[in-house]
């Protein structure tokens, strides 16, 4: 799958952030900057005049202008040539410097975009960098409520009718936030970091049956909700079980395994639900037992190593 953004796209979130003018007419708006999932990122996105190895951005900086004004008559044409010539999306020049009338007729001959900005190039390197890299970065929607919970970002998932929405409005009550309701979506900002931010649409509304849609924002203030959290661990509501389907382990150390979401393993916990249980609570403990194994300390793991400790000594008596 292939993800893309447009040059008038792109410029029309950057701007503002970055000084941004187009110079000239708004030909070659069209222009796409993708990228290919599971492709090195060669050439680079976004980076300083390269020849060899074009950017899809390429940054006209004091340097790179310098460079071509150092150039004779014949080498300079040249260079413009094979700098347009390899189609890039977009030129950007940098700390407002005039755009040479030269690179500005190659330009629009070849439809390629030239905007100015009064910024340094190292904060536009950066700043696009990390844009791009979000923009482009791979996503994937999942079925579920995401909630802050003890500043944990908490995915609770089940089949319809588990009661997950009535599971997160109690946990609304209980000081916790909401982040995106039944269909929140996940990027991969990092090799094993997914950030999960809501729709548009759905912003700050939970759907709860018998109430209909509710505007938690309004019901409850502001701090009720949260635009976007890292998601580390899911809490999936599953059927009871009867004591003899239990299996030992299970009642050891829980019904935990883990789910791949874009490729990253994502903690997994399988609560049952059960008349009379207090899910709300079952999954505070949760998280607090998530984040203590985070830390090393494993509840489970203690009681069967005292177990195996205690069966030692007596075996010695």
């Amino acid at each position: 799958m292939t993800r893309s953004l447009t040059a008038h796209e792109l410029f029309d979130e950057v701007r503002t952030r970055l000084d941004m003018s187009w110079d000239g007419t708004h030909e070659g708006g069209e222009r796409k900057i993708e990228i290919a999932e599971g492709r090195q990122r060669r050439p680079s996105l976004v980076g300083y005049l390269n020849l060899i190895h074009p950017n899809k951005v390429q940054i006209l900086g004091a340097e790179e202008l310098a460079f071509l004004d150092g150039l004779s008559a014949i080498e300079r044409r040249t260079t413009i040539q094979r700098m347009v010539k390899v189609q890039p999306a977009v030129l950007v020049v940098t700390r407002g410097r005039d755009v040479p009338a030269d690179v500005i007729a190659a330009s629009r001959r070849n439809r390629i975009p030239v905007w100015r900005t009064s910024k340094r190039g190292h904060d536009v390197l950066t700043y696009l960098q990390y844009h791009l890299a979000r923009a482009l970065a791979p996503q994937t929607t999942l079925h579920g409520v995401f909630l802050e919970v003890y500043s944990i970002g908490v995915l609770i998932t089940g089949e319809a009718g588990a009661g997950k929405s009535e599971l997160a409005l109690e946990l609304i009550t209980r000081g916790h936030r909401l982040i995106a309701d039944d269909a929140p979506e996940f990027t991969m900002v990092a090799p094993d970091v997914i950030d999960g931010i809501c729709p548009e649409i759905l912003q700050d509304c939970l759907e709860v049956r018998g109430l209909g849609i509710l505007n938690v924002r309004e019901m409850f203030g502001d701090t009720a909700v949260k635009r976007n959290k890292y998601l580390r661990l899911i809490v999936h509501l599953g059927p009871a079980l009867a004591d003899g389907q239990l299996d030992g382990m299970k009642r050891l150390y829980g019904d935990v395994n883990s789910m791949k979401v874009l490729d990253v393993e994502v903690p997994r916990l399988v609560i049952p639900v059960a008349p009379g249980r207090n899910l709300a609570v079952l999954v505070e403990a949760a998280v607090r037992n998530h984040v203590l194994k985070s830390k090393g300390i494993d509840a489970a793991q203690t009681f069967v190593d005292r177990q195996a400790h205690s069966m030692k000594r007596q075996r010695t008596w």
